[in-house]
């Protein structure tokens, strides 16, 4: 094996035990834990050699971020292989709100100012990408115009964090925020069907 080749092996498998290592730390003990001093201690490295992968603890953040949005899409898999359309949003609804309960910390760090909001709305788009897919399934099934897709895809994705922070945030337990997301997306899903217009409606002023 060339060096190069061994070398690119090597540094990758240390990327991913700082990840790992950062990982746990941050779900067990949250974001006040997680230190570039803390990881490097926790996977028997110096902090400099941290810092060669990650320039500063916000770029390890930034990582941990994208990282919490394909264990998301990962974990949504199951569900999004439900063959009817309908059971398939409602499923993606409970789903997430079950991830937010089941990695509380990582999901506060999905969605915080720990990560600029234009670096968070990057690592969300695939996460995103996969909603306004399900959303373009669903409305050719039905046969409903959404005049903006983006903004669709916002409403729910907006409607989907709500109840997730109701419930990983303890206000009302995680089954029943579960419940609640499943009722209150089959409320816009059936309020976008009966307007009998495109949707959303933009309000005019």
């Amino acid at each position: 094996m060339p060096n190069s080749t061994r070398r690119a092996r090597e540094r990758a498998s240390t990327h991913d035990r700082i990840i790992e290592a950062a990982l746990r730390v941050l779900e067990n003990e949250g974001a006040a834990a997680l230190t570039i001093r803390r990881i490097a201690a926790d996977v028997e490295y110096t902090a400099p050699v941290v810092y060669q992968h990650f320039a500063n603890k916000d770029a390890l953040v930034l990582q941990l971020v994208a990282h919490g949005y394909g264990l998301m899409l990962a974990e949504l898999r199951r569900v999004l292989e439900e063959p009817d359309i309908d059971r398939r949003m409602l499923g993606v609804a409970s789903e997430y709100v079950r991830f937010a309960g089941e990695h509380p910390h990582l999901y506060e760090a999905m969605n915080s100012a720990m990560v600029d909001a234009d670096e968070r709305r990057r690592a969300a788009e695939p996460a995103l990408d996969v909603l306004k897919e399900l959303l373009t399934t669903w409305s050719d099934a039905h046969g409903v115009d959404l005049a903006d897709r983006a903004e669709a895809c916002e409403i729910v994705w907006g409607t989907l964090y709500g109840m997730a922070s109701l419930g990983y945030l303890g206000t009302i337990g995680t089954e029943h925020a579960q419940r609640l997301a499943e009722q209150a997306l089959s409320a816009i899903l059936r309020g976008w069907q009966a307007t009998g217009e495109p949707v959303p409606v933009r309000s005019q002023h």
